[in-house]
């Protein structure tokens, strides 16, 4: 090849690279490669930031979970407490502990879980998601859905830690289809966790009885429980339409939502199962979900 056809060769494949859109060029490049397993995929009910500092039967559950499942590379937590406009993921190699509560104790106040960020994980997330536009973050850092679990699950804070935020102004179906584009990260070796409460009316909430659960509170888990394992997504996305338990056992949807997201992320490979159940105060589900591969 001559000068001039070299420098034509050059020429093109610069204009080539200009043209190229820069998600396609993210494409190219990946955060963590590709494993041949599968990692499961957790929905926790979190309840109250107190069980992060006391011996629970619940804390307790957490930790047998997490050692039960193949070790993770990194953790991606979508929890109940950042709600946005937009969907955002932390991309700070630090993630500061959020004490988003009031009320309890200096003790948990004076909590910190020290996991380190992915911003390079989080930068993939945001090229590779096509559903809605995911936008890194470099404020928000570890709010008590996901700190709270952790500290149990993984007390040596040493495994890398995303949080993902949940559009508050999109309907039910939005984030449930959402979740199916974050499906690759469990060929990465990514623990995907969504925490938040399938039951969560703090309205009526208990404090005398901490072991408690309404009627139509442990009627809504149960119905709940019946539609995963006939896989009947369709009605849990439209949660809604299932009466008046589901009214009371969910006035707003914060805290379910998180629930939509484990679901969409379900294979059909996939065998479902509770490691942890129980109410808590009344009108709080405790209830976890593991999927799992195989």
């Amino acid at each position: 090849m001559n000068r001039s056809e070299f420098l034509k060769s050059l020429l093109a494949g610069g204009l080539l690279l200009m043209t190229t859109p820069l998600k396609a060029l993210h494409r190219q490049f990946s955060a963590l490669p590709e494993r041949e397993d599968t990692m499961p995929v957790l929905f926790v009910g979190h309840g109250s930031p107190a069980l992060a500092l006391k011996d629970n039967p619940f804390g307790q559950a957490w930790a047998r979970t997490a050692a039960g499942l193949p070790p993770p590379v990194a953790v991606l937590c979508i929890s109940a407490h950042w709600l946005t406009r937009g969907t955002f993921v932390t991309a700070v190699d630090q993630p500061r502990t959020i004490h988003d509560f009031g009320g309890f104790s200096k003790a948990l106040y004076d909590v910190h879980y020290p996991a380190p960020g992915h911003p390079a994980l989080a930068e993939e997330i945001v090229s590779k998601v096509q559903y809605t536009d995911i936008h890194p973050d470099h404020d928000w850092g570890l709010d008590h859905g996901t700190w709270t679990v952790l500290m149990k699950m993984y007390p040596e804070a040493q495994i890398p830690v995303l949080q993902m935020s949940i559009d508050y102004h999109q309907p039910p179906a939005f984030h449930y289809e959402l979740a199916k584009e974050l499906a690759f990260l469990r060929k990465r070796g990514v623990l995907i966790i969504a925490s938040g409460n399938i039951v969560h009316n703090l309205r009526q909430v208990d404090m005398a009885n901490e072991y408690s659960s309404y009627d139509w509170a442990q009627a809504f888990d149960e119905t709940s429980k019946a539609l995963m394992d006939a896989g009947n997504h369709k009605a849990l996305v439209d949660y809604a339409s299932l009466g008046r338990e589901a009214q009371l056992s969910i006035p707003t949807p914060d805290h379910y939502y998180p629930l939509l997201y484990a679901l969409g992320l379900q294979s059909n490979s996939d065998t479902l199962s509770y490691p942890i159940d129980g109410m808590t105060h009344g009108s709080i589900s405790m209830r976890s979900v593991l999927l799992r591969d195989g």
